[in-house]
């Protein structure tokens, strides 16, 4: 059988239900024809909900507490055997184009950061750049999210050749002129959209592939629609805040959840005493805003979502066109879910709903994957790498911890997990928490504290009811935290079989 070649496609910080084919209210034509022709994965999860250590466990197959990118402001060490290195043994060519994000914007002389300042806005440098990128021997790169000043590399290299000698007017300063205070509506044209780019450039590698006859193992990796929450015309007046429906904060229940939870719907909330690094902590500061503001972010936010889905439909309209659909795998999914109201809550912290742990999970593999299928089957982000390989009829190594769903991908089993394990380190020891789900309970855990979560999505599927406290649910919780001990233990790795008996 012919080796297939795949195609991963991610979004950033998408909260997973934001696909029209699930939730009427948005349109998403293009996300809406995966639906149809593939199996879409509803208990889809990721390691971590931030950037960094998710996208590093979909690489190494490890979770961020083994594979050592454990936050965001950390790198993965370039030494981490990825699953780059591993298709390309196998005379894969690997691509990746958007966001990386495996390293900081800051470098230090022991630990060196070529997505960091001054170096990703040293265009001269991105331009002779052709070193073998954590297993993608082609990479075109960006780290900016909308107008963020960290704009260069490659994105800006294709923002001169396409003639937008005032790029900078849409960037954020010390990089740009753009109106900080600006919000909702982008005014760069959409030809000079990072989507536009990240469509024209994946194109572009597939028709290479194809003229050369070349297996594939791309990704194409979008930026939207994590914040800033900007858009451009027409996409930012798609949809009619007063007519969506607004997430919101159910009065009361934080009152039995960990402290950190309660203090976000406070004016001016002090998390001082977690405060460990003195770097800054995502998510621990007032979530509250007005009625407007947050119906207004909901709208950019799916304006952000249809627009990143025209350029999908782009590049798997490509795909058909060269006729490499058939032999190529394709999975979408995001690195991460999003608040947009939830709970009270806006973006990401360490709060580990459903809304920020769960993705939107795709795979279409025609003939192969079963079409218009919805599936309850646990997956994880950190399976993907394995699952991958596995396809490919390609070894796993022994390292990694993810496991292989390519029986379940293939409809040949109905499940290869009964928990997902998603971890949240943000300070050494301050913000340091794990939690273990099942089929029907969520169970997190605080390093050094009494206090933690326990909800049942069966009977509470909005996650107000902690019952970590409830006199009822004592021996429910003990069995739970056994039932994670023995998970933490079932992830450790091991890097060779007993071979002998001493």
């Amino acid at each position: 059988m012919k080796k297939p070649n795949i195609l991963l496609i991610t979004s950033d910080q998408q909260h997973w239900n934001t696909i029209g084919a699930i939730q009427p209210e948005l349109s998403t034509p293009n996300l809406d024809r995966l639906v149809r022709e593939g199996t879409t994965f509803q208990r889809a999860y990721c390691p971590n909900p931030t950037c960094t250590p998710t996208r590093a466990s979909i690489i190494t197959g490890q979770y961020p507490s083994q594979h050592g990118a454990w936050t965001l402001g950390t790198k993965l060490m370039e030494d981490r055997k990825v699953v780059g290195d591993y298709f390309q043994s196998a005379g894969y060519q690997t691509a990746l184009i958007g966001k990386a994000h495996f390293q900081p914007l800051h470098s230090t002389e022991e630990y060196p950061s070529l997505e960091s300042y001054p170096l990703l806005q040293d265009l001269e440098f991105w331009r002779q750049f052709k070193e073998n990128f954590y297993g993608f021997n082609h990479v075109e790169l960006a780290r900016n999210h909308t107008n963020e000043a960290h704009v260069g590399q490659h994105y800006a290299i294709w923002l001169e050749e396409k003639g937008c000698t005032n790029w900078r007017d849409y960037f954020k300063s010390p990089t740009g002129t753009m109106d900080p205070d600006k919000q909702h509506t982008w005014d760069i044209p959409e030809e000079y959209h990072y989507n536009t780019w990240i469509a024209e450039r994946t194109e572009a590698q597939l028709y290479k592939y194809q003229q050369e006859e070349d297996r594939f193992f791309l990704w194409a990796s979008f930026f939207d629609p994590h914040p800033p929450y900007l858009v451009p015309a027409p996409w930012d007046t798609m949809y009619d805040p007063e007519e969506l429906t607004i997430p919101a904060v159910v009065p009361g229940e934080h009152d039995r959840n960990p402290p950190h939870f309660g203090k976000t719907q406070q004016v001016r909330p002090d998390f001082s005493s977690l405060r460990e690094s003195g770097q800054p902590i995502h998510g621990y500061h007032s979530h509250l805003k007005s009625e407007e503001e947050r119906k207004q972010l909901v709208a950019t936010y799916y304006g952000m979502v249809s627009m990143m889905d025209k350029y999908i439909g782009r590049i798997l309209d490509r795909l058909d066109e060269l006729g490499l659909a058939d032999n190529t795998i394709v999975v979408f999914t995001s690195d991460h879910g999003h608040f947009f109201g939830q709970h009270g809550l806006q973006a990401k912290g360490g709060f580990m709903y459903e809304d920020l742990i769960k993705v939107p999970f795709i795979v279409r593999y025609p003939g192969q994957v079963e079409a218009d299928l919805k599936s309850d089957a646990m997956v994880s982000l950190v399976d993907l790498a394995p699952t991958l390989l596995s396809l490919a009829d390609l070894q796993v190594p022994p390292h990694m911890t993810g496991i292989d769903q390519s029986e379940v991908w293939l409809g040949r089993k109905s499940r290869a997990r009964d928990h997902i394990l998603c971890e949240f380190r943000h300070e050494p020891s301050t913000i340091h928490q794990k939690t273990y789900v099942n089929d029907r309970y969520k169970l997190t855990v605080y390093y050094n504290q009494t206090y933690g979560e326990l909800f049942d999505l069966q009977e509470d599927p909005q996650e107000l009811n902690n019952l970590w406290d409830d006199h009822g649910s004592q021996r429910l919780k003990s069995e739970l935290l056994l039932n994670y001990a023995w998970a933490e233990l079932g992830k450790e790795p091991m890097p060779m079989p007993r071979i002998y008996g001493a």
